[in-house]
């Protein structure tokens, strides 16, 4: 047990010890680190709000449908969650680059290019971190009392209504506890960034892009960097980490053992 904790703990305090403490504030405030950082923040809440948009319905889909494959399709959903992110980067350029699955008509009939753009690197983003808001909302669902909706349906309220005013209200603080979950880890995505969409400063160079590069040529900074990383994913975990871990338990728990599904 010990052994374990200061195998977890050691890497960590050794990034606060050797943190610039004196030099933080300049260290953070160059214009490479702004630039990174403020790009971080524009793609990983649009990531985050792409991962709203798509994720809520889907995961509605899993929790409340009965269909063939669902339990292969919600496999599907989650498999980013354990891919190597470079792998998923490789997947998204066979798929949306110029020559890609999509990308190429993209290409042809808007003269749309993603990879090594910005988007490219909100769908990246948007490709590793929706599983973590998927899984968060689902388990919500799964767990929700269904009488509330049922007496709303029997007072005529129709099903968006129904889902607008009690479904949603009631899945709330999931929906924010999976939000924050999926922002954190589009704000801390490399490998999937990188190979999709490069690592060209001010265009796809985010902050975790940018701490790789300074650690060859201002490690003061990378620590710096890194550490507001870590600062971040603390916060994260503190505030919804030990709610949304418990429902990741509970959906997987359904997922094994719906298998027939």
């Amino acid at each position: 047990m010990l052994a374990a904790t200061v195998f977890f703990v050691l890497p960590l305090a050794a990034l606060v010890v050797r943190t610039p403490w004196s030099d933080l504030g300049a260290q953070l405030t160059t214009a490479e680190v702004r630039e990174a950082l403020g790009l971080s923040l524009a793609c990983s809440l649009a990531a985050t709000g792409l991962s709203i948009v798509l994720g809520v319905p889907l995961a509605w889909v899993l929790a409340r449908t009965e269909f063939p494959g669902r339990a292969v399709a919600r496999a599907l959903v989650l498999l980013p969650m354990v891919l190597p992110p470079v792998v998923g980067g490789v997947a998204l350029l066979l798929a949306f680059g110029r020559r890609g699955l999509v990308g190429q008509y993209l290409d042809a009939w808007f003269g749309v290019r993603l990879p090594f753009t910005t988007w490219a690197v909100v769908l990246a983003e948007t490709f590793v971190a929706m599983p973590f808001l998927v899984i968060t909302v689902e388990g919500a669902l799964r767990s929700l009392d269904r009488r509330y909706e049922e007496a709303a349906a029997t007072l005529g309220a129709r099903r968006w209504t129904v889902m607008r005013r009690v479904t949603l209200p009631l899945i709330g603080p999931s929906l924010v506890a999976g939000a924050a979950l999926a922002w954190a880890r589009a704000l801390g995505e490399f490998g999937a960034t990188i190979t999709f969409a490069q690592n060209s400063p001010g265009r796809t160079q985010t902050t975790p892009l940018a701490v790789y590069v300074l650690l060859q040529t201002n490690r003061s900074a990378a620590v710096a960097l890194s550490l507001v990383l870590l600062a971040v994913a603390v916060l994260v975990l503190a505030v919804v980490g030990s709610r949304t871990l418990t429902r990741h338990g509970a959906v997987l728990g359904a997922a094994g053992g719906g298998q027939g599904g």
